[in-house]
């Protein structure tokens, strides 16, 4: 076909026509940018350069009840130089200052940091790396250097902070105390007291600024000296924990462990009256042998008690008049019939025919599940409605993450059978953890009253305390006042009595009452693989109780022991004496109390002649670690602590002027 002038003309209009839609397309385009996503894009690019990050508040400390440090956040610094801010003028002058005191704090040539300086400022670096991790008096010391002590708007110093927690007892308490951990699916959660009051008091409030990426490298600096969101630092904590009593648990526990060559074990103390936690001690065998805190047994692991529950068994039964003390039972030669199965006891041959006082004291199996199998077998939620009364059934609702749920059948209940009453009384087919047994126990010791189990004192900021922590009551009264006193009988004939089960533990100069505890931790398996869990539960002095204490270990080496009375008693035994000598008698504290009248009447005098002269250093030793140094800062003192307890040595002199001293150290004991 030949190519005539309206052919050409047709095809030029074509394709103009397409440059158009082309050309509009992309002015479309343009403006689709500009006015639609152009917030969308400019705001990515802003996050590649810019962007909002979070500054770490300073976690709250965790005091013993002496003032002793268990858990304390310490903020460590970065501090990085920007050489391009300061002035000509203010550079020329004060740069050799500037080297000369790095120098001398960090050990290096003042030409080395001059040349490291004038380099990054004629490269145009702005992010120069002074130091790393340091402590808040050496970053304190760097802000007092030429240049330095400037604004960072005017002399270039850019500092950021971490907060690392230190735990200044070491593996004691490590556990319960509590620390970050990572969870399977690779959450951060906090255990112990450090995750129980966290959210509420020991956070504060984390804050925010802005941040630009500087010199095209992954560094990041602060845009502004002034934070979107200042950081507010966490309240204090005072625990119940007391550093004697925890170290003497701890380490008491661990030596019966390794002669026992136990897999783990824990120990609770706990002040009758008020059900402050003085000590929990929980150790388990690692991979490498040794005993280090694993997991908090005392309060997540739900087990079967053992012999420590024939308690609950024998103040329901007296509680309901169906036996007294003086009821007798024959043990039948030890092996008693119920149904298909048989209840034994430990002795081979029984005991003969005896009375409950004394099944309690020698700890008989087949005395108390006739006790309880006999008397509820027609109604045994009878019986079970005691447990629950008692809140034996459900959780302390501790605020300590992980509390074990507690195990009482109800009949018709799967795994309930016509063998459970007899089981559950000698405690077997229930579960409770250590800390739920012992708060029963406590309740004996209390006169009837159960409390619940308090960590925590108080929550403050500085020495204003904002909330008080008081004893909380779960029940009045678990029994009558009557059956309250002859459990308390039994509880010292388990120990005075020749042939009472903790006799091997009788001190006559020395009294406790508590119930041994020895069971079967795999029943169902051949007697040569059973391994055992042991106990012993009760509290000292007898007469006028001021703790209680469980003490259980499992699987200890059977060729070594396995009754409660031979592997957990003896813990229980010389941790009473010690706490025992170190925590005097009614009578004895008075006599200590106006031993500490001198000191008493010193602390107050110090305060009085503090409000007359703020000018010298005052005398701190004999003072709590806490309030030495509330009273130093006041002061405007920094001060380094080293141990803990009560200060025994200060580093300046009392009477020292105020002006010439910027730091104090303080040792404690």
């Amino acid at each position: 076909m030949p190519i005539t002038e309206k052919n050409i003309m047709s095809r030029l209009y074509l394709v103009a026509g397409l440059l158009i839609l082309l050309m509009g397309m992309v002015v479309f385009r343009l403006i689709s940018i500009a006015a639609v996503e152009g917030g969308e894009l400019k705001l990515l690019a802003l996050q590649k350069t810019e962007r909002v990050n979070s500054i770490p508040s300073i976690r709250g400390n965790i005091f013993s009840d002496d003032g002793s440090l268990l858990a304390s956040s310490i903020p460590k610094y970065s501090v990085h130089f920007d050489p391009i801010t300061p002035s000509a003028n203010v550079w020329e002058k004060e740069l050799t200052g500037l080297c000369d005191s790095l120098g001398v704090m960090f050990k290096k040539p003042a030409s080395f940091y001059k040349q490291k300086f004038r380099k990054a400022r004629n490269a145009g670096k702005r992010y120069v790396l002074i130091a790393k991790n340091l402590d808040y008096p050496d970053y304190a010391r760097l802000k007092t250097f030429p240049m330095f002590k400037r604004s960072q708007v005017t002399g270039g110093m850019i500092s950021d902070y971490k907060v690392v927690r230190e735990y200044p007892l070491g593996e004691i308490a490590w556990r319960s105390i509590g620390y970050e951990k990572l969870t399977e699916n690779g959450d951060s959660i906090r255990v112990g007291l450090d995750g129980a009051f966290g959210k509420d008091f020991l956070s504060g409030v984390v804050g925010q600024r802005w941040e630009r990426k500087s010199g095209g490298g992954n560094v990041w600096k602060p845009v502004s000296v002034n934070n979107i969101i200042e950081p507010k630092d966490g309240m204090d904590i005072v625990s119940t924990i007391n550093t004697n009593i925890q170290d003497i648990a701890h380490f008491e526990l661990k030596k019966q462990l390794e002669a026992y060559n136990a897999d783990h074990g824990c120990v609770v103390v706990m002040e009758v009256e008020t059900g402050a936690v003085k000590a929990i001690a929980n150790l388990g065998r690692n991979a490498k042998g040794n005993y280090v805190e694993l997991r908090n047994y005392a309060v997540w692991e739900s087990h079967e008690p053992g012999s420590t529950f024939k308690m609950a068994s024998l103040l329901s039964a007296l509680e309901d008049e169906l036996v007294d003390t003086t009821t007798v039972f024959d043990t039948h030669k030890g092996r008693w019939k119920v149904y298909n199965k048989r209840v034994k006891d430990s002795r081979w041959g029984g005991y003969g025919e005896i009375s409950v006082a004394e099944g309690f004291t020698v700890s008989s199996n087949t005395v108390f599940a006739q006790i309880i199998h006999e008397n509820y077998k027609e109604n045994p939620q009878k019986f079970v409605n005691h447990l629950m009364r008692w809140g034996l059934h459900e959780k302390l609702d501790l605020p300590i993450v992980g509390e074990g749920k507690p195990v009482i059948r109800q009949p018709g209940e799967k795994g309930w059978s016509g063998l459970s009453l007899a089981w559950m009384s000698h405690g077997y087919e229930v579960a409770l953890t250590p800390l739920q047994t012992l708060t029963f126990y406590n309740a004996i010791a209390n006169d009837g009253e159960m409390v619940k189990p308090r960590f925590i004192e108080t929550a403050r900021v500085g020495n204003k305390v904002e909330k008080q922590f008081e004893k909380e009551v779960l029940l009045d009264r678990i029994a009558s006042k009557e059956n309250i006193g002859v459990a308390q009988d039994l509880l010292k004939y388990v120990i005075t009595k020749k042939n009472g089960t903790g006799h091997a533990l009788y001190d006559p100069n020395f009294s406790m009452a508590g119930k041994t505890g020895t069971c079967w931790k795999n029943y169902w398996a051949n007697a040569e693989e059973r391994d055992y869990i042991s106990s012993f539960v009760g509290y000292f002095p007898a007469e006028n109780p001021q703790y209680s204490c469980i003490v259980v270990i499992h699987e200890p080496n059977q060729e070594k022991g396995k009754y409660g009375a031979e592997v957990a008693g003896p813990v229980f035994k010389s941790m009473a004496q010690k706490i025992y000598r170190s925590s005097p008698t009614v009578d004895e504290v008075q006599v200590a109390h106006q031993k500490d009248e001198k000191l008493d009447h010193t602390y107050e005098s110090y305060f009085v002649q503090m409000r007359k002269n703020h000018s010298t250093v005052p005398n701190l030793k004999g003072m709590s670690g806490m309030d030495a140094v509330s009273i130093l800062e006041n002061l405007g003192l920094k001060v380094e602590v080293r141990g803990n307890g009560k200060v025994v040595e200060q580093s300046v002199n009392s009477g020292t002027a105020l002006k010439d001293v910027d730091k104090i150290v303080l040792k404690l004991s």
